[in-house]
């Protein structure tokens, strides 16, 4: 099982437009992947709805996790995400 901790870089969090970018990557790689806020549930990465749910604000912990073989290289795609303020791109 492959796991990743990062903090929420993005100024306004993972809203609309950021959860989108997040939850299409996920969602194009076919792999399996949940996120959780620290100490919070855990929802499917690839739904829009169920991230957005989490309420995520800059500076929040994830823990992204993923049991798939291959996830090694789309957790770390996913933390240089979340890690990056998508807001000023």
């Amino acid at each position: 099982m492959a796991e990743r901790t990062v903090e929420m870089a993005s100024k306004h969090g993972l809203h609309a437009r950021p959860a989108t970018i997040f939850t299409q990557t996920v969602a194009k790689s076919g792999l399996p992947v949940q996120i959780s806020k620290s100490g919070g549930k855990s929802v499917n990465a690839a739904s829009i709805l169920g991230v957005i749910s989490l309420g995520i604000e800059q500076g929040d912990t994830l823990t992204l996790v993923s049991d798939a073989e291959a996830a090694d290289a789309l957790l770390d795609e996913l933390v240089t995400l979340l890690s990056t303020d998508l807001d000023a791109e």
